[in-house]
């Protein structure tokens, strides 16, 4: 009979993105998750796999709460572009709260493990596109609203979005509020 886990594997998965996330891949050993886990090596090899599987969870976790409250905002009806411009502004702000400036995860994992890391980059890959189709929709909706000018190309937009918000996670870990809030302002001038 096999014995009953002691510990709550999605607890322990919410622990080990957040020691991720604070730390990168690399500089987590498996003794840093166990001590940060409170729970056996042979428990986490058992329950999630190796150390590389298990970052690999995590990231999904993290995309699955990050970029699902970005998504539904930019899906609501309703008028488009002041959504697009609140989902901006919010990326900046949670940053500029985030009192550890670990950054996005996303951003992370592309700059430290990418391109070696053929799975890593396809979640990293999939995050931005979930991220760029949900404001290209946004967009075309704007624009089919009468919001966005007729002469402007959604999707490039939205692509250039998308990559300005993965520039502002790099900046955003040396806590610079000015050079952020500027930056995305400038940024949404597209949108004028």
């Amino acid at each position: 009979m096999g014995r009953t886990k002691e510990f709550d594997p999605d607890v322990a998965l919410r622990a080990a993105m957040e020691l991720f996330w604070r730390r990168g891949y690399e500089a987590t050993s498996m003794q840093d998750l166990v001590d940060h886990l409170g729970i056996g090596r042979a428990s986490i090899y058992a329950t999630f796999g190796s150390k590389h599987e298990l970052y690999l969870s995590a990231l999904d976790r993290y995309c699955e709460s990050m970029d699902g409250s970005a998504l539904t905002a930019l899906s609501q009806p309703g008028p488009a572009l002041p959504a697009v411009r609140a989902v901006m502004r919010s990326f900046a702000e949670r940053s500029l709260a985030d009192e550890e400036r670990k950054g996005c995860m996303v951003t992370n994992t592309a700059v430290e493990c990418l391109p070696r890391d053929q799975q890593a980059a396809r979640r990293v890959d999939a995050s931005h596109d979930a991220i760029e189709t949900a404001l290209a929709g946004a967009l075309i909706r704007a624009q089919n609203q009468g919001e966005l000018a007729e002469d402007r190309n959604p999707r490039a937009i939205a692509r250039f979005l998308v990559t300005f918000l993965q520039g502002l996670q790099v900046i955003a870990r040396t806590g610079h509020r000015r050079r952020l809030t500027d930056a995305v302002e400038q940024a949404l001038t597209l949108l004028d």
